[in-house]
């Protein structure tokens, strides 16, 4: 998950996923490069802790049909898999923006650890959001753009019906990817449409951004037995709602990507990185990583860091809300 370039993500793992010819090359010299920068590393996770993926495959494998799958690349055991339900832009049918970041592969795999070995969390969902600003019915009112949110928090629990969830928490994925056909996802900007990536309204709002929120999370959390959390980061957060009390969410769960590495070998112990000796990971809206609403990082693999691989996270499974 996360901004930038899509399409080199996508075809650089079809290659290192599928293996044959020149790309097998490349996936055993990266296999081979990370194995040994993994082995290096200073200190294994803390009680609770344990990595898993995101969004676009990740090589996963096992040594029987009976045995956990293990962090192939990294270490432990695959402790969780967290994928696109939905998109705004798909939903739209708009020609860019449009893509659908699910591994089927990889979600298996980790429901097959937490059902049958009592590992990690299983399968978990989010919803890449799109703000007010390409919503079909925008008027640049509050209501109009919390009805946007429940509509897409509708569009959310249908997808989930389709996939075998278990992770409690369902994500609303809040960023501004710098793609096509809004850069901003339309949190800061209003567009003449909603495909059209031409805006017609510079800056929207803090609180009709919160108000498109809020419809979401009131949604999912009326309309089924699931937990809101988001997904986010510092800088973005602030870009789009501000400082004030629009930004506040101390007591809602959240995933961050803030700060990332490309360096696997550099994976975190606990919330901070080089096995705890490095840059920490940074939650926002008034969470702090000892807030039990910390629920995840994505330390390695999102935007202009990718590893040889795929998106990396941080899961604190202890923290997993009943």
């Amino acid at each position: 998950m996360k901004r930038l370039s899509r399409t080199f993500t996508i075809t650089t793992l079809s290659l290192l996923l599928v293996g044959g010819g020149t790309a097998g090359a490349v996936a055993a010299s990266a296999s081979s490069a990370s194995g040994t920068a993994a082995s290096a590393a200073a200190a294994a996770n803390p009680a609770g802790f344990i990595y898993g993926s995101d969004s676009w495959p990740v090589p996963v494998t096992r040594s029987s049909p009976t045995a956990v799958w293990p962090m192939t690349h990294l270490s432990g055991n695959y402790g969780g898999y967290i994928g696109m339900a939905g998109n705004w832009a798909r939903f739209l049918s708009c020609s860019t923006g449009n893509f659908l970041a699910y591994a089927a592969t990889n979600g298996a795999q980790a429901n097959d650890n937490f059902i049958h070995h009592n590992i990690g969390i299983g399968t978990g969902v989010y919803w890449y959001l799109g703000g007010p600003g390409v919503d079909p019915h925008w008027n640049n009112t509050s209501s109009a753009a919390y009805n946007w949110g429940v509509r897409q928090a509708s569009l959310t629990l249908a997808a989930m019906a389709k996939i075998h969830v278990t992770y409690p928490v369902v994500w609303a994925d809040i960023e501004q990817p710098g793609i096509k056909p809004a850069p901003d996802n339309g949190w800061n900007n209003a567009y003449t449409s909603p495909c059209s990536g031409v805006v017609k309204q510079q800056h929207i709002a803090a609180a009709i951004d919160r108000a498109e929120f809020d419809g979401f999370a009131r949604y999912i959390t009326t309309h089924s037995k699931y937990k809101v959390g988001v997904y986010s980061e510092p800088g973005i957060w602030t870009s789009i709602f501000g400082t004030g009390t629009a930004a506040q969410i101390p007591n809602t769960y959240e995933w961050t990507y803030e700060p990332e590495t490309a360096n696997l070998g550099a994976r975190p112990s606990g919330w901070c990185l080089s096995g705890g000796t490095g840059a920490c990971a940074r939650f926002f809206g008034g969470v702090t990583s000892a807030s039990p609403y910390a629920l995840m990082w994505q330390w390695s693999g999102g935007g202009g860091v990718r590893n040889p691989y795929g998106d990396y996270d941080q899961i604190d499974v202890a923290r997993t809300p009943k």
